[in-house]
């Protein structure tokens, strides 16, 4: 029988906070994703690297020297607290999350993949929400735009009647006179 190891939840607002926007892409850094696991990031590495097959550029990639440049300036020390990198890191998708699972065999590993799956789906949910509302939004906007559009065509119309009307003056009327008998 298999012998049930208690893992302590890691808090969601701790990994959403590991969550970067890098490349137009929601990514983890692979020190981030070893400290949840609860290994070092070297070895991280080192499992990624023997299965490098099963982490294409879509799942995983790695700073240019300059992307790791921009982010060393964005912070003033180096610090690795302070996300002062030395070494370029490697970034994992939301599928390269997923796939960290099956090269990390570890209890610990496959229940904070879980977890860090869930909250990539509920960003993307967030996202998709608040897209569907803008959607609407701008949709009134528009319809808005196009009502207020035909009510100054409205007024412009009704102002060049009120014109019209001031600069025809009552004229008499023209044509024969009938006596009434």
């Amino acid at each position: 029988m298999m012998k049930k190891v208690e893992l302590l939840q890691v808090p969601d607002e701790l990994v959403m906070n590991k969550i970067y926007l890098i490349r137009d892409q929601k990514v983890m850094l692979d020190r981030d994703l070893a400290e949840l696991y609860g290994v070092e990031t070297k070895r991280l590495k080192e499992a990624v690297k023997r299965n490098l097959n099963r982490f294409p550029e879509d799942f995983m990639f790695e700073l240019t020297e300059l992307e790791l440049k921009n982010w060393r300036t964005q912070f003033a020390s180096s610090n690795s607290a302070k996300m002062g990198l030395r070494y370029k890191p490697f970034c994992f998708t939301e599928q390269g999350v997923a796939m960290l699972s099956s090269v990390l065999n570890s209890e610990k590993a496959i229940t904070v993949n879980i977890q860090i799956i869930r909250i990539f789906t509920r960003i993307r949910k967030m996202l998709t929400d608040n897209t569907e509302i803008r959607w609407i939004i701008e949709e009134l906007r528009t319809k808005t735009e196009n009502n207020t559009k035909n009510i100054e065509v409205v007024f412009q119309y009704l102002d060049e009647l009120l014109d019209k009307k001031e600069n025809t003056k009552l004229k008499e009327q023209i044509g024969y006179k009938m006596s009434k008998k």
